[in-house]
């Protein structure tokens, strides 16, 4: 017969300790340096697609360095306690400009291998922007008409509605795992 095994009270108040250490770590880990988002919409296809899921870092918020290619999620700025994911191409003192179906920076062709081929770039009203200092142009990948809403709706974003970079997807399990394009 196996002989029980109890804890003192000092155990006890060791086991206690461990597991609220380990709550606050994975509190200041999600809060602070990574998290984990899921893609709803169409938005961003052929790049993500819905119920993809994502790791995302939050370092770079802290430290505003972002680049243009970057997917981002950001603070939806027409919705509140919503949240986008999109790619950034303009960053501040850009000029971005949507002429025939094809997006420039600073007068230069973007050439954007992450949508698909035949796309065209809708402009809703407004068909140039200069990104102030502090403020990024945001799009989504897919850019079929109305599929997207993006800077070419709401115009740019303040970089402090940035909530982190994703890095890479994780799920579903049959889709490439590793750093999105």
């Amino acid at each position: 017969m196996r002989e029980r095994r109890y804890y003192t009270p000092d155990e006890g108040v060791e086991w206690g300790k461990s597991v609220v250490i380990a709550i606050i770590i994975a509190f200041l880990i999600k809060t602070f340096i990574f998290n984990s988002t899921l893609v709803m919409g169409s938005s961003m296809e052929p790049t993500l697609h819905p119920s993809d899921r994502l790791f995302a870092e939050k370092i770079s918020i802290y430290l505003k360095k972002y680049e243009r290619g970057d997917i981002i999620v950001l603070k939806a700025p027409d919705e509140d306690k919503k949240d986008y994911i999109k790619r950034i191409i303009g960053l501040e003192g850009d000029k971005v400009e949507i002429k025939d179906g094809q997006v420039y920076i600073n007068n230069e062709l973007l050439l954007e291998d992450y949508i698909l081929e035949d796309s065209y770039t809708h402009s809703y009203g407004e068909i140039s922007w200069l990104v102030p200092e502090g403020e990024v142009f945001v799009l989504g990948d897919n850019r079929d008409d109305g599929a997207s809403k993006d800077s070419r709706v709401f115009g740019t974003i303040s970089v402090d509605s940035i909530k982190a970079v994703t890095c890479f997807r994780y799920y579903p399990f049959d889709k490439s795992f590793g750093k999105i394009n």
